[in-house]
């Protein structure tokens, strides 16, 4: 296991296809509350509460003012360094580069990216929960079928969006290199990918500040966060 970052740089330029997946570690240095963390919002609030189907229904009020919370957040901060560096290696691989989110915040695609697969879903819009609809503005109710709008996230107990993930597996197991950046890799299905991508022969690489579950499994680790390690890998300035 190397955590060179020449070494992986390397092995980048001869990449044909290049996966990423990331996670809030990402979007915590742009000053997205992380979950998992000791101080993170699942040590605050019940998932239960807020992110179940059972929790919406329960009072649905409560569910969308702390959806509509966390969507300020979001779009009241800006991407960060790492997140510009994925958007530059998507424009110079263009056509053979996939960035898969476990992140709701949308980010990516305001640094420019734009081959991206939100596998639990976004902030930004809201979803029938009947008809499936889908509108970015804040109707308690579908134009469409009535039905009740929600948040556009998958919760706890959902399935990912099947399309969304089948594309994402086929990325896994088409590459040469998977980063593995800024998550837990304790969140599956979407944890799984990085597993997945190293079974198809990818080259597997980490990036995190601290050690993982996954770590141990990754050809290379580079440590620290993604706004400092990513523009020096990619050649982007910081």
């Amino acid at each position: 296991m190397s955590n060179d970052v020449d070494t992986v740089r390397g092995i980048l330029r001869q990449a044909r296809s290049i996966a990423v997946l990331t996670g809030a570690g990402v979007s915590a240095e742009s000053g997205v509350p992380t979950f998992r963390d000791p101080d993170g919002l699942w040590a605050k609030f019940s998932p239960q509460e807020l992110a179940s189907m059972e929790g919406f229904l329960a009072n649905p009020e409560r569910v969308r003012e702390w959806y509509a919370h966390r969507r300020s957040i979001a779009t009241s901060v800006e991407p960060n360094a790492g997140h510009y560096a994925l958007a530059e290696l998507e424009r110079t691989h263009e056509g053979t580069f996939t960035l898969i989110t476990q992140n709701v915040d949308r980010l990516h695609q305001r640094a420019g990216s734009r081959n991206v697969l939100e596998v639990h879903g976004n902030l930004i819009e809201n979803r029938c929960n009947d008809c499936g609809h889908i509108r970015t503005d804040d109707r308690l109710d579908c134009v469409e079928c009535l039905g009740p709008m929600r948040p556009n996230v998958v919760w706890f107990g959902e399935e990912l969006p099947q399309d969304v993930f089948a594309a994402a597996e086929q990325a896994a197991r088409g590459c040469d290199i998977m980063f593995v950046i800024g998550t837990s890799a304790e969140v599956w299905p979407a944890a799984g990918l990085a597993y997945t991508a190293k079974q198809y022969g990818a080259t597997i690489v980490e990036v995190n500040p601290n050690p993982t579950v996954f770590s141990r499994e990754a050809h290379h680790v580079l440590v620290g966060t993604s706004a400092s390690v990513l523009p020096q890998l990619i050649g982007v300035a910081s």
